[in-house]
């Protein structure tokens, strides 16, 4: 595959784009802990489950980023 192949742009923009997303969500992650740590008691069992909704869409981010490497492996 050339540099220039157009399949192989758009794998790389759907790569990209999926990385992003990614990035994003890894953020969420972070951000949904930090607030569990800060949660009262009385708040804590809903910002942990905030934080397991945040990891379960990162596994799916994460999931889309693999499947756009499969392409450039084959």
């Amino acid at each position: 595959m050339s540099p220039t192949d157009q399949s192989g742009l758009s794998v790389t923009r759907e790569r990209i784009r999926a990385e992003e997303e990614w990035r994003v969500v890894a953020c969420v992650v972070w951000r949904r802990w930090q607030a569990f740590l800060d949660a009262d008691r009385i708040t804590r069992g809903w910002a942990f489950a905030a934080y397991v909704a945040a990891l379960d869409a990162e596994e799916a981010a994460a999931a889309q980023v693999s499947a756009s490497l499969v392409p450039l492996a084959a």
